[in-house]
């Protein structure tokens, strides 16, 4: 029996992703291909790997097997691919980066814009959700969090604090009731998470500010600061959103201020990967910077 790696990586995509469809969008493959490929290992290999059904492909006792041993396979090719010497000082290949959509949008774009610049050869992929990102399923090269995760075979560096406040639109503080202090904000419309959408305690403000009603709350940031920005009401916003802002402005800073922290999350297999480590590094210093500049702005 001649199983190839490229009929491995196949299988661990599926596995992974549960889909042919979701397989499909990893490997840039059409879902049928995905499909003829795990027939052709299942016959090759003369097992049943996948137990197949309308909500999608579940492993059988012989999938779960193989999983292991080709997630095995992939970590020594990782490894063997590391160790190989660099052809140049520049990176090149594709690297995706999972982020919460905070700092996809406001920070990450001209952060991966620079690095780009001094890297043609590399292709940078920002993949911005609200949630955490699963590094052992390979959803990303490695992520960027708010807090530290403390299970899995992960390297964590803490890349910088960030600072938050309280920010309404000039618009809407014209035409509402002043605020003077926190107790004024019970005469005003409030911004911020779907409370039971939060993926992260470190994101529910406004119930560490004794908040409980939210007129507009979205789980996202960027329909936040949008609102914010639109006159819609009164949210936290990272100072560093503050600057792509105009016409919005800080209020209660020096009643209300929040500090969190952004952490940069990679596998532990790719510890001793030159190339992510290379750009983990530059990651983090022009991340650090740029959180550094638009504060300073706000």
């Amino acid at each position: 029996m001649q199983t190839n790696w490229d009929d491995l990586r196949l299988f661990l995509a599926v596995a992974r992703e549960e889909t042919l469809s979701g397989a499909g969008k990893v490997l840039r493959l059409d879902p049928a291909t995905v499909g003829r490929r795990m027939q052709r290992l299942e016959a090759t290999l003369q097992a049943t790997l996948f137990a197949k059904s309308p909500q999608g492909y579940t492993l059988t006792d012989a999938g779960a097997s193989l999983l292991s041993r080709a997630e095995t396979a992939e970590r020594a090719m990782r490894s063997a691919i590391a160790e190989l010497p660099a052809q140049s000082d520049q990176l090149s290949g594709q690297i995706r980066i999972g982020a919460p959509d905070g700092s996809a949008n406001y920070l990450l774009p001209q952060v991966c814009a620079a690095i780009s610049d001094e890297n043609p050869d590399l292709d940078i992929q920002i993949v911005a959700l609200p949630r955490v990102f699963n590094l052992s399923r390979r959803e990303a090269d490695m992520a960027i969090a708010v807090s530290a995760p403390t299970a899995g075979r992960l390297v964590v560096q803490k890349v910088s604090d960030y600072h938050l406040h309280l920010a309404a639109s000039e618009s809407y503080l014209a035409g509402h009731p002043p605020i003077q202090n926190i107790d004024d904000l019970g005469q005003h419309r409030l911004v911020g998470y779907i409370p039971d959408m939060i993926f992260d305690r470190e994101l529910d403000y406004l119930s560490d500010l004794g908040i409980k009603r939210v007129p507009l709350a979205s789980n996202s940031v960027s329909v936040q600061i949008n609102w914010i920005r639109q006159g819609g009401g009164v949210g936290i916003a990272h100072d560093f959103s503050v600057p792509a802002m105009p016409g919005v402005r800080r209020i209660l800073t020096d009643q209300i201020s929040l500090k969190r922290a952004f952490y940069l999350i990679r596998h532990a297999d790719d510890r001793r990967n030159p190339r992510l480590s290379r750009f983990a590094e530059a990651l983090s210093a022009r991340l650090r910077a740029e959180v550094a500049r638009l504060e300073a702005l706000a």
